[in-house]
């Protein structure tokens, strides 16, 4: 009879534990899946309307997204379109399809490798009239790639907000883009100039005497990089590879 201090019964136990911790750890996943899949939805809800100024503490976050209507556009065409369903749609699924994006080279202003032929975008409506319109926009700035929304106003150039909800941007410098006072610069700047995209991040304080001033924001402290990251991804979104053909159609109510 082998003695239990022997290395078989030894390893023995050790094996069994290792499984008994990894059926436990495996059936946790499982069963935390559905939460964990309700919870990043969630969130995302809540971080669109927070880039329309329209999120509201303490207030249920699916009561108030109830008025905003989503769809999928054609970013080829700049139209509505039914090719994909809403249901189960992801965005960066659809962008790493070469069956349903188009990869970018020498245009890879924001450097993203891959744009998608298809993005979702979310509308603010009262009754028929459109309010705001929040669209989804990555690019990578020093360390990583920063994911959030834009949101603009009925004119289609004005933004009403700016926020990222993912990124790896070093903490205290690029990682400002998640300081309220810096986010608050955004409201009320303008995307285009003349049909041009001409929105910029730029060093020192944007004032009323800084020329284009509607069109420039304070660049973050002591992060260049992460600084003209955010403004290539800008300048790439919101030009032709991006939403300006989906944003003049809808300007000119052809979307």
């Amino acid at each position: 009879m082998a003695s239990n201090d022997s290395i078989k019964k030894t390893l023995l136990v050790a094996v069994t534990l290792c499984i008994v911790c990894a059926l436990v750890v495996s059936g946790a996943a499982v069963l935390l899946k559905p939460a964990q899949v309700a919870n990043k939805a969630l969130d995302r809800k809540a971080n669109i309307l927070a880039a329309a100024g329209l999120l509201v503490p303490g207030e249920s976050v699916e009561s108030q997204f109830e008025q905003v209507t989503t769809r999928i556009v054609d970013l080829r065409t700049g139209e509505y379109s039914d090719e994909m369903p809403i249901e189960g749609f992801e965005q960066m699924r659809v962008a790493k399809n070469p069956a349903t994006s188009i990869a970018l080279g020498e245009d890879d202003q924001a450097k993203i490798k891959r744009r998608e032929n298809f993005a979702m975008v979310y509308l603010i409506k009262d009754g028929d009239e459109l309010q705001k319109i929040i669209l989804p926009i990555r690019g990578y700035g020093l360390w990583s790639t920063l994911y959030g929304f834009l949101a603009l106003e009925s004119d289609f150039t004005t933004v009403a907000g700016l926020g990222f909800y993912e990124h790896g941007e070093t903490p205290g410098l690029g990682g400002e883009v998640d300081n309220p006072r810096w986010k608050a610069l955004w409201p009320g700047k303008e995307i285009y100039q003349d049909g041009n995209v001409a929105i910029d991040l730029v060093k020192g304080n944007v004032d009323e005497s800084t020329p284009n001033a509607s069109h420039k924001v304070d660049a973050l402290s002591g992060a260049t990089l992460t600084s003209r990251g955010i403004a290539n991804l800008l300048q790439f979104w919101m030009g032709e590879l991006g939403y300006q053909k989906f944003l003049e159609n809808l300007r000119s109510g052809e979307a």
